[in-house]
């Protein structure tokens, strides 16, 4: 698949859909002979001509009014802003006439128009040329908002955008005008209002959008940093967010690579799994910590050591979770006489086999047997029959 700037993917999108009707049109400060301030726009008003790539005085509230009233009339207007920064200017007009219309004429008058431009801080810019204001519009109803990350999502949903009855804000990162990506050449379109979910799970969601992709490749440098000093080894897992592109995937494999050359572990940086996940071997440099979890043995007084009943616990719990996964019910635990204490002291509702019973929803009897030494145990079924695990 070929590779396009943002910038030119903005361009094909608009391009494509002035081709598809006429009655779309783009309008905004230098976009026609300048070719617009971050080249957006450039060879647009050569193909489509001056009626319909127009260029506008500095007076942002006065062309968005313009665009309003057009859309009104069933043009489709886009307004390219030179920075959303200078939408303050004209937020009346996109605030009280063009999100509300459609609601203040009770659905006479729908409103299908864009607002563009580049939005956040870039470099050399000033405050008052800084700011975000995505959340300002995306919380006033009527305005839908789209900040895209990449290339391929650019236009897809910019051509999305240009379609959509609706007013909607498209916002553009200025330091991503020259990123790269793959775009097919097809046409496609991508909904609006439809999360893109990267990795499916249940404990924890990360949410974000527009130039964020970029801070993955940056913790994949923390990560490489973070082992070094660490000195740590065995296997790594890191998660990251928005990896549907396979070049991305790519990149961000080549980029964890590159910063653990200088690692003088040998290491292994896994391709990233369809699932986001990259995966990291490290040979481990220093010796393990070990840490006694044994108990002093209360058969022979000190002269040996057994495993904490705390660990015997949970080992029973592991076996227990197997068998009631595999079907078994109406189980007997069999254990040594100390372990049967432990298991069942305290009150009846608050014992730990009391606590299984629940857990695994199944009915379990415990029994104490002299002749087991005091870390065995066994399961049985209800025939009396040993369950061999």
């Amino acid at each position: 698949m070929r590779e396009i700037q943002f910038r030119e993917a903005l361009r094909e999108a608009m391009s494509e859909e002035m081709r598809r009707d006429k009655n779309v049109f783009l309008m905004g400060e230098e976009v026609a002979e300048y070719n617009g301030a971050y080249k957006v726009s450039q060879g647009m008003l050569d193909e489509f001509g001056p009626d319909r790539v127009y260029d506008t005085p500095i007076s942002e509230l006065g062309f968005a009014g313009l665009g309003v009233g057009a859309a009104m009339n069933g043009l489709k207007p886009i307004i390219e802003f030179m920075t959303f920064n200078f939408s303050l200017v004209a937020i009346d007009q996109i605030i009280n006439s063009a999100a509300k219309m459609f609601s203040m004429s009770g659905g006479a008058y729908s409103v299908p128009i864009v607002f563009r431009g580049p939005t956040g801080n870039a470099g050399q810019l000033g405050a008052t040329h800084s700011s975000n204001f995505e959340n300002w519009f995306a919380n006033t109803p009527g305005l839908k908002v789209i900040v895209p990350s990449n290339p391929y999502d650019a236009k897809g949903l910019l051509k999305s955008a240009i379609r959509d009855p609706d007013p909607v804000i498209f916002m553009e990162s200025e330091v991503m005008y020259s990123d790269k990506g793959p775009v097919p050449e097809g046409e496609y379109l991508l909904p609006i209002g439809v999360a893109d979910i990267k990795r499916k799970g249940k404990d924890v969601t990360v949410i974000s959008f527009g130039k964020m992709m970029k801070v993955a490749l940056e913790a994949a440098e923390e990560m490489a940093r973070q082992l070094r000093l660490r000195d740590i080894g065995g296997i790594i897992v890191v998660d990251f967010i928005d990896m549907k592109l396979p070049d991305n995937k790519r990149k961000l494999q080549e980029a964890m690579e590159g910063f653990m050359k200088t690692d003088r572990a040998k290491h292994s940086v896994l391709p990233i799994s369809k699932f986001g996940l990259m995966q990291i071997t490290r040979q481990r440099m220093r010796p393990e910590v070990n840490i006694n979890t044994a108990e002093v043995c209360p058969v022979c007084k000190g002269s040996g050591k057994i495993t904490s009943t705390l660990l015997l616990e949970d080992e029973i719990e592991k076996r227990l979770y197997y068998l009631t996964s595999h079907a078994h019910k109406n189980l007997t635990l069999v254990v040594n006489p100390i372990v049967y204490s432990h298991l069942t002291k305290g009150l009846f509702f608050s014992s730990i086999i009391r606590k299984w019973n629940k857990k695994f929803k199944t009915k379990i009897t415990i029994k104490a047997n002299t002749n087991y030494h005091i870390v065995e145990f066994r399961f049985f079924n209800e025939h009396d029959e040993e369950i061999k695990l």
